[in-house]
């Protein structure tokens, strides 16, 4: 078995041999330029995401700065938002779904270490699932192996080391969900902020 398939089947490996500090080299070359790039320049920053993500079109806004490992590991789909501050570590495949967005300074982890200290140096991967229109807030980490369901929320600051089901608001450290969606959520934007047919009729304006 090669390294990286041991790597993409959960197995012990490490990441010195068979052309990966090479691919690291060139995360770090494109990410680089990414988080460099200005908005005056948009044509370069989006050359150089698709270069970071091994991509022909753009499917996800990100702001800068943005960090990951390889970049080649992360899948978006179309839609999506990822604000400032992230990092994303893709030894392992982080997987998004449509339309999901990112609060500030998100941090993805696919790769762990085992407890045994004599085998601390070695590593394992387990890929993270991201179902469509999830809202992942602020500083919320997110652990190998993890899968959230479509729709789902999950609130500032939480750590994820479990799947969160569809359909619900989830938070805290370790992550629980705190309820599913109900009929207020359809009807109301914020607490008692009601969702307005003003709203609804401008909403090809919101959305710009």
């Amino acid at each position: 078995m090669t390294m990286r398939e041991r790597i993409h089947s959960g197995k012990l490996f490490t990441d010195y041999c068979e052309g990966l500090p090479e691919d690291r080299k060139h995360c770090k070359f494109y990410m680089t330029a990414f988080n460099n790039s200005t908005q005056e320049d948009l044509p370069a920053r989006f050359e150089a995401q698709k270069k970071l993500f091994g991509t022909e079109e753009i499917t996800a806004w990100i702001e800068p700065p943005f960090y990951c490992c390889y970049g080649t590991n992360i899948t978006f789909g179309d839609g999506c938002y990822v604000n400032f501050n992230c990092n994303f570590v893709d030894d392992g495949k982080i997987l998004v779904g449509k339309k999901v967005m990112f609060g500030p300074a998100v941090t993805i982890a696919t790769v762990g270490h085992p407890l045994n200290p004599n085998l601390r140096e070695y590593m394992y991967t387990a890929p993270v699932t991201i179902g469509d229109n999830c809202w992942i807030g602020a500083n919320v980490t997110i652990c190998p192996g993890v899968t959230i369901g479509e729709n789902s929320v999950i609130g500032a600051g939480s750590v994820v080391v479990h799947d969160i089901p569809a359909n619900c608001v989830a938070v805290g450290n370790p992550c629980r969900v705190l309820r599913e969606f109900n009929d207020h959520d359809m009807t109301h934007y914020y607490k008692d902020f009601p969702i307005t047919a003003e709203d609804l009729a401008e909403e090809k304006t919101l959305r710009g």
